[in-house]
């Protein structure tokens, strides 16, 4: 605690010291005229804060709920982004051996080649994986799409692609072009990266603080989706047939035309119109259509994103941009990147595709017939679905941080069990369902956090200057991790057999201990305060809070601005306060004569007093004045003791003009009551007869 100052925190001082407290500020009130208790105080300034503070008290709720639009937003991006990259991930396994013969046939008629086992298995492998290389590619870009095109634009190109992807799927059959399905799968690739890495970073900065989560977790919840409904889709009874395998992988673009019927409508983002491309005006109007209030009510807000922008301009000024060179390169941002790459790859190489490669096996071996095993391995992809669904309260509700850590570790017992059970699935007639079980049970617990959090954490542990290429960074992960996992398991799998789930079971626990020592929790906090914490590396100690002078001191450099999106969680104005009393006050120490006469001349006029004090609606934390005085702090525990060769003789109202903000009513007869204080000091029995009435009270 620094010297010059004391802080009163009614939850932990003893009853005696609060009331001396209450009656040492109510005190130096009645000395200035200004009133005899702080209502006086807050009725004198409520002219001044009626523009701004009570307006800000009526729109509370209203900017921290779904707006319409916000609703829209979720909707349209869900349906026509986020659900065809889990419609593409999942599209291709139903009907694979059809498409293996179209491509057998095919490379036949027009090249004269009868490909053998292996060569067919060599095109099928580079069918699937081009759309990981793709999803990488995509991610890599994702950043600069979206500080060159905006947010609201990367959403428009990656549909643009998509389409064109569904449109090669479906022509593809008809021209009997195998090229023409790779450039398909490369296209919705690159479509898909851009999402992973665009969307869930458009949505968390639209949103409120109070639904951020909730709105991070519809990309993962629309890729969940589109696995569960390319599983239905793809069944023989459905369209997984000869004649209509090619409308199966294109029907994706029925939800992404019907999502750009509402592009025209949706938002840009206004941390991106504002900070990023210094549009002020446009910045301001998105986010009164987005908050659905005028913008007298969003003045907070607007104090966070003037912040942010003057930050990111100094930083400009200085030569500083953030590219993936400079992100990567920057100690401070070493810890979050890492971070976000971990949990991203580590989703991946916990085992959720594997598993799901493994299911049908697992429910043929618990007696079901082939088409029993499709349909229980639709199943496990419901209670996924049903498990992300569940998860849009819980992240808003226990933090990220809790829920990632359970998660790691439940799945990584549930991989254990699962080995277990596999190794003696014929030892017990029951253990086939208990297999079954162990399937459905880590698909569960996978779901409610390895799931969702991954997605949008880089917006939570970032600011939004280097936030699009620490999205980007960490999508390249998510589809670097899926592209390994999905080039090695068959191969690993086919030597070690069920204990190649032990293997991912040791990933998600390395990632666990990772995640434990080093991942904050960033559930209504500022990324300012998170970037704070995180600038010291692996050194870094993510249980210990920054004082309130440290980040008061960062958030005003150019390193580190605060992120609008919690401005309105982190003021709060005099006359939103219902209980005065337990009001935080930084109450500076008194001034001992000398250094109330040495500095008298610079409260020489009204105009001077408030240069001085700054501002005269900012109560709660009285400015600190050059003079200091450490007497305070044990005199305000402890009985007053009239000794006239102590500072404390002069009592502490005599000093209080001096650093008491000012209100308007009183300029007038500043300086005269000034000198009438003064005046007093000098009178040292005056003094010490009311330091004895204060005793009393």
């Amino acid at each position: 605690m620094p010297k010059s100052s004391t802080s009163f925190y009614t939850s932990n001082m003893s009853l005696a010291s609060l009331d001396r407290a209450k009656d040492f500020v109510k005190g130096s009130l009645k000395a200035l005229n200004i009133g005899s208790s702080m209502e006086h105080r807050m009725e004198c300034e409520q002219p001044i804060l009626e523009s701004s503070s009570s307006k800000s008290s009526v729109s509370s709720e209203q900017l921290q709920g779904w707006t319409p639009l916000l609703v829209l937003t979720g909707v349209a991006t869900t349906l026509g982004s986020s659900i065809p990259v889990g419609y593409n991930i999942g599209v291709m396994n139903t009907p694979a051996h059809i498409i293996r013969e179209f491509c057998n046939e095919t490379v036949a008629a027009r090249y004269g080649i009868n490909m053998g086992p292996s060569q067919l298995n060599i095109l099928w492998s580079i069918i699937v994986s081009i759309f990981l290389v793709g999803g990488v590619t995509g991610s890599l870009s994702g950043g600069w799409v979206a500080d060159r095109f905006g947010r609201k634009g990367a959403v428009v190109i990656n549909n643009i692609l998509g389409i064109l992807g569904a449109i090669l799927f479906v022509s593809s059959r008809h021209a009997g072009s195998v090229e023409m399905l790779l450039l398909a799968r490369l296209v919705v690739g690159l479509s898909s990266g851009l999402v992973t890495s665009t969307i869930p970073m458009y949505l968390t900065e639209i949103a409120p603080l109070s639904i951020r989560g909730a709105m991070g977790v519809l990309c993962p919840l629309g890729l969940t989706v589109g696995v569960l409904v390319a599983q239905i889709l793809g069944l023989q009874s459905v369209l997984g047939q000869q004649e209509t395998w090619h409308y199966l992988l294109g029907l994706f673009a029925l939800l992404t035309l019907l999502s750009m019927v509402a592009l025209p409508f949706l938002p840009e983002s206004p941390k991106y119109l504002y900070i990023v491309r210094g549009q002020e005006e446009k910045g301001i109007k998105e986010l009164s259509r987005l908050r659905g209030v005028a913008l007298e009510q969003l003045e907070e807000e607007l104090e966070g994103l003037r912040a942010a922008h003057k930050a990111e301009q100094e930083l400009a000024a200085n030569g500083v941009s953030w590219n993936m060179g400079t992100v990567a390169r920057a100690p401070s941002l070493r810890l979050p990147l890492m971070l976000v790459c971990a949990l991203q790859a580590g989703q991946q190489c916990s085992g959720i595709n594997a598993v799901f490669y493994y299911s049908v096996t697992i429910f043929e071996s618990a007696g079901l017939s082939n088409q029993g095993s499709q349909y229980a391995s639709i199943g496990a992809g419901g209670v996924n679905l049903l498990i992300t669904i569940i998860a849009i309260p819980l992240v808003n509700r226990f933090g990220r941080r809790p829920l990632a850590l359970a998660s790691c570790w439940s799945a990584a017992v549930c991989l254990v069990i699962l080995c277990i059970s596999i190794t003696y699935i014929n030892a017990v007639s029951w253990m086939p369902y208990f297999c079954i079980f162990a399937v459905l049970s880590y698909v569960f617990c996978y779901g409610f956090g390895l799931g969702p959090i991954p997605y949008f954490i880089g917006s939570e542990l970032f600011l939004v200057g280097p936030r699009p290429v620490a999205m980007s960074f960490g999508s390249m992960a998510n589809w670097g991790g899926n592209f390994i996992v999905g080039m090695t398991f068959p191969s690993v799998q086919s030597m070690i057999g069920q204990y190649s789930f032990l293997l991912f079971a040791a990933s998600t626990v390395l990632l666990a201990l990772f995640l434990k020592y080093y991942l904050p929790e960033s559930k209504g906090r500022d990324p300012c305060d998170i970037a704070e914490m995180l600038k010291y590396g692996l050194r870094s100690q993510i249980n210990v809070i920054p004082s309130a002078s440290k980040l008061s001191r960062h958030r005003n450099s150019s390193v580190c601005a605060p992120d609008t999106a919690s401005m309105s969680s982190r003021h709060r104005r005099i006359s939103d306060i219902k209980n005065p009393d337990s009001l935080v006050l930084e109450i500076p120490s008194p001034l001992s004569p000398a250094e109330v006469f040495a500095n008298s001349s610079v409260l020489g006029s009204p105009a001077a007093i408030i240069q001085h004090n700054n501002s005269y609606t900012n109560l709660p934390a009285i400015p600190e004045l050059p003079g200091k005085n450490t007497t305070l702090s044990s005199n305000i525990s402890e009985p007053i003791i009239n000794d006239t060769t102590s500072p404390m003789s002069i009592h502490p109202v005599l000093s209080m003009p001096r650093i008491m903000p000012s209100i308007p009513e009183n300029l007038a007869g500043a300086s005269s009551r000034l000198e009438e204080v003064l005046s007093v000091t000098q009178k040292s029995d005056e003094a010490d007869e009311q330091g004895n009435k204060r005793d009393n009270l």
